[in-house]
C-alpha cells in the first residue's frame, strides 16, 4: 500500500510544472510584446520632429532671365510672297551669365533668327503647331556655338510677344 499513494504523489507534482510552463511562455510572450513596443514607442518618442521649414531653408528656385530682342520683320517665302511676317520674342536663359552672353553675340543671334524667319510659308505659321516648330527651330538655331570650338548657348525658351501676318 505504500507504493499506491506514492504514484499519485508523483503525478500531482508532474501536472503543475505543465501549467507552469504554458504560464510561462505566456509571460514571455507578453512581456516580448511589452518590450517590442517599448522599443517603438521610444523610438518615435525621442526622434526630433521634421520641421516644415526645413525645405525653405534650400536656396529657392532662381527665377528666369528673360532677353528681350526688338522686332523682326521679314517678307515670307513661298506663293505669296507678299506677305510678310512681324514677330517680337523674348528668349529665356538660366542665369544673369547667360544673358549678357547672349547680349554680346545678339548681332550673329538676329541673323540667324532672320534667316529662319525668312524661309518660312505664311501657311504653315498660321497654325499653332507651324509657330511651336518655329520656337523649336529658333531654340535649335540659337543654341548653336558661336565659335566652332566653342560651347553652345544655353537658351531655354523663346516666347513671343508679338506676332503678325499680313
Amino acid at each position: 500500500m505504500s507504493k499506491a499513494p506514492a504514484k499519485p504523489a508523483a503525478d500531482e507534482a508532474e501536472a503543475p510544472p505543465v501549467k507552469s510552463k504554458k504560464m510561462l511562455f505566456i509571460i514571455i510572450g507578453a512581456v516580448l510584446v511589452l518590450a517590442i513596443g517599448g522599443g517603438v514607442a521610444a523610438y518615435f518618442l525621442t526622434q526630433k520632429p521634421a520641421d516644415p521649414h526645413a525645405e525653405k531653408k534650400h536656396e529657392p528656385a532662381k527665377p528666369p532671365v528673360f532677353v528681350p530682342m526688338d522686332n523682326f520683320v521679314v517678307n515670307l517665302s513661298g506663293e505669296d510672297s507678299e506677305k510678310y511676317l512681324q514677330v517680337a520674342m523674348t528668349m529665356q536663359v538660366a542665369d544673369e551669365a547667360e544673358g549678357e552672353e547672349i547680349k554680346v553675340h545678339m548681332p550673329q543671334i538676329r541673323s540667324r533668327i532672320l534667316l529662319l524667319l525668312a524661309s518660312q510659308n505664311a501657311a504653315d505659321l498660321l497654325t499653332d503647331a507651324g509657330k511651336n516648330k518655329l520656337i523649336a527651330n529658333i531654340v535649335t538655331e540659337v543654341n548653336k556655338p558661336f565659335d566652332p570650338h566653342g560651347e553652345p548657348n544655353k537658351i531655354s525658351g523663346v516666347f513671343f510677344t508679338s506676332f503678325v501676318i499680313q
